[in-house]
Parts: structure tokens; sequence; C-alpha cells
């Protein structure tokens, strides 16, 4: 490949990725949250409780506790859903045989129910992924769990910094000249 290709190769991967970055990304994860807000709408839920449900389904029984910490929720936000969440018969609550304050929050119901809601998407989805080879296929998982795990660590970065604001906020209130 000559110097202007490779420069034209680099160029073109550079702006792809731009696009990337600064479009297709905000773009997806915009549809994505608009998508789940759907589903939790159908599920008769708020788009927070479908979401602390999908965090249950995925890493198991927890204490609320938990769930707010990985939800950065308060522990009165994280009260309200899961009293909505066992009201709605998703989840019920079991004493923490280590610890007897605590509760430990279980699934109560059937998966059937929301994987109803969600199997189209993931049909059509897979439909889709039919026309990549397993090295793209390979690309792409790793592309979701780089940027899946960069979100999780930015959340955690902006809340860290909010809480830190807020601490600086209430000291500086605190004291008087």
């Amino acid at each position: 490949m000559s110097i202007n290709g490779a420069r034209s190769a680099s160029k073109k991967h550079q702006e792809l990725a731009d696009d990337i970055v600064a479009r297709l990304a905000r773009r997806h994860s915009t549809a994505v949250v608009l998508f789940h807000h759907a589903v939790a709408e159908r599920m008769g839920l708020g788009p927070t409780d479908h979401k602390c449900l999908d965090l249950l389904r995925e890493r198991g029984a927890m204490a609320g506790s938990d769930l707010g910490a990985i939800t950065g929720l308060t522990s009165g936000a994280i009260t309200g859903v899961v009293a909505r969440l066992e009201r709605a018969g998703y989840v019920r609550r079991e004493p923490d045989p280590h610890d007897g304050r605590k509760q430990i929050l279980h699934l109560a119901r059937a998966q059937a129910h929301i994987q109803d809601v969600i199997d189209p998407l993931r049909r059509d989805v897979a439909v889709l992924l039919e026309n990549f080879d397993t090295r793209q296929l390979a690309a792409i998982a790793k592309f979701l769990t780089g940027t899946t795990d960069l979100v999780y660590h930015h959340a955690a970065l902006l809340r860290a910094h909010s809480l830190s604001a807020a601490v600086g906020v209430a000291d500086k209130g605190s004291h008087r000249p």
C-alpha cells in the first residue's frame, strides 16, 4: 500500500471511529433508553423499577442496599422500587440468614412475562447478526463488553463527583466565618 493509500485508510478509520463516538453510540444509547421505557410501561413499571428488576435478573438475589450501591439510588428510593416490584409480583423479600436487619430480594415471577416483551427485539437482533462472520461478531462482542464496562465506570465517577460536590456545598454551608 502506498503512503497516500495508508494515509487515506488511516483517515477513513479515524472518521469512522469519530462517527461511532460522536453520533452512532449516542443514537444507540437513546434508542435503548426509549425501548426500555416502553418495556417498563408494558410491564406496568417505571423505568427505574424495570432496570432494577433487570439488575436482579442479571446478578441474582441481593440485598436492597446492594441494589442501591449499584444504581446510586438512595435507600428511600430503593425502598420505593422494591415495594412497587413486590406489589407487581416481580420480587419477593426474604430475611438475610447472615444479617437479620437485611432482606434479600429474589425474583418472584417466572421470566416468561419479561421475555414475552423483549423477545421480538431479540429475534430481530439475532437475524441482523446473521449478516456478520465470526470475526466480526467477536469484534461486536468486544466492543459491547468494553463500552458497557466504560459506561459503568463513568457512571460511578459521575456519582462520586456529584457526592463530592454535594459534600463540599454542605461543608461550606456549615462553616461560618
